[in-house]
């Protein structure tokens, strides 16, 4: 099995990952061996903190070894070798491979190339799933629940990968969703209509931040490196910033979320309030991967 959409999988899969991560919290700092002797392969051809390391670390507390592609100027890609050629070469070396790329569709085409599973770990601005799974089990975790919360996506809804992958997933467990961006930002509305006619749910769409009926608020930053015009992207990030002022009338027990990094979307005095959550989501990205790793490799 290969992971490249949160399309691959159903609620059911999605929930019976969830209860192995729950699980996993514990071997997340103790460690295991179901994956001892096995090798994953960590393809990054896009800068990444979070994804990268949360992978390695899983692969590492299931006792398999992590071969790590990169820089590609210090690969034979720079030498003019084609990329599915690397590709086919890596997967003769590992037992799975976690790939990023800035070229949307990439993780499909290794995974049609490879004979061991792969993992997306963002291609461009289409797909995160492995984020998505990770956003998912933080809310799931904190409000003991998906379906029926409401959920305001903020921030870059037109370049944001992670942006893209949650919404579905979120429209699979019937959460209540609104998609809140600039107008120039705004999610495709093709792509927001098939969701909505798919699970028979209906997204609210807003220009403006509204607080008072939020229960998460996950916020996202603008994918400068995107843009083509620097100065717009610039410009409009200054303008989208969550502020204290802007959650006036925000619920005692609302959440804040991020996928990070995080630049200025956030105000220092939000930042340091209680509501922000995004760091222990970006933990609970050990266990979830671990999870991952552990499910398509294992046999």
């Amino acid at each position: 099995m290969d992971l490249i959409s949160i399309r691959d999988v159903d609620t059911k899969w999605i929930l019976s990952l969830f209860a192995s991560a729950s699980k996993m919290e514990k071997l997340a700092r103790t460690g295991g061996k179901s994956l001892s002797g096995k090798i994953v392969g960590t393809l990054f051809f896009e800068p990444s903190t979070r994804t990268r390391l949360s992978f390695q670390t899983a692969a590492a507390r299931l006792g398999a070894s992590v071969l790590n592609f990169g820089p590609t100027e210090a690969s034979s890609l720079a030498k003019g070798e084609s990329l599915s050629d690397t590709i086919r070469t890596i997967d003769g070396y590992v037992d799975a491979i976690v790939i990023r790329h800035s070229l949307e569709g990439t993780a499909r085409l290794a995974a049609q190339l490879a004979a061991h599973p792969v993992i997306n770990a963002g291609d461009g601005g289409n797909q995160h799933p492995t984020q998505t799974l990770i956003d998912l089990y933080t809310i799931n975790k904190l409000k003991h629940k998906i379906k029926g919360v409401n959920v305001h996506l903020v921030g870059d809804l037109k370049y944001a990968r992670a942006m893209h992958s949650l919404v579905y997933g979120l429209a699979m467990f019937k959460a209540n969703i609104t998609l809140v961006s600039p107008p120039a930002l705004e999610m495709d509305a093709k792509a927001v209509s098939e969701i909505e006619d798919e699970f028979g749910v209906k997204m609210e769409k807003r220009n403006s931040l509204d607080a008072s009926d939020c229960e998460v608020l996950y916020v996202c930053r603008i994918q400068k490196e995107r843009f083509a015009d620097q100065y717009e992207a610039a410009k409009l990030q200054k303008e989208f910033q969550i502020t204290a002022e802007s959650l006036k009338g925000a619920k005692n027990d609302m959440i804040i979320l991020h996928p990070l990094p995080k630049l200025d979307e956030i105000s220092p005095e939000v930042a340091e309030s209680d509501k922000v959550r995004y760091f222990e989501q970006a933990a609970y990205g050990v266990p979830v991967r671990m999870a991952v790793l552990e499910r398509l490799i294992k046999k």
